[in-house]
């Protein structure tokens, strides 16, 4: 199974392939989709789009993985990631990809094994389960390998987009 995980962001979007096969796991390709802050909105999710796209057409994967969105302060910044989210989420829906979300409790406790871990925790576990010789960079890669990984240990919780 090829999974992608997207970190969603407008300035940077974090992507992760991963190849699962049985109890063995290999990242395929990971790093990060940037805008430029004086690039025009429509054109920076244009960018997004293209660029996901673009993984779907060379990776074929089975499933795209995202994290859920939580925000509890700054709403103009949710928006702007759930603007660029919802361009990943269209590339993914166009090419008829099964596409699940994982709160970020769930993403944790499915790569470390304790919901409450941190950020260095979760890097570490990414960089130890896909046998990989650094912890991936920027945040946004690794944040997106995780949630690939999470997809992959536990596909039957996670939350399937509704396409209708």
């Amino acid at each position: 199974m090829i999974i992608l995980g997207i970190d969603p962001g407008m300035a940077i979007m974090g992507y992760g392939v991963i190849e699962s096969n049985g109890n063995k796991v290999r990242a395929l390709d990971y790093g990060v989709v940037t805008t430029p802050s004086d690039m025009e909105t429509p054109q920076r999710l244009l960018r997004i789009f293209d660029s996901v796209e673009g993984l779907i057409q060379k990776y074929s994967p089975d499933a795209m993985v995202y994290e859920e969105l939580f925000f509890n302060k700054n709403v103009k910044t949710a928006l702007t990631i759930g603007h660029a989210r919802g361009a990943a989420v269209l590339a993914g829906a166009r090419q008829a990809i099964d596409l699940y979300e994982y709160t970020p409790l769930q993403v944790k406790q499915a790569v470390v094994g304790y919901g409450r871990a941190d950020k260095q925790q979760v890097q570490g576990m990414v960089k130890l389960l896909l046998n990989l010789k650094e912890i991936p960079k920027p945040d946004d890669a690794a944040d997106a390998l995780a949630v690939a990984i999470c997809h992959m240990h536990s596909a039957q919780f996670g939350r399937k987009l509704d396409r209708r």
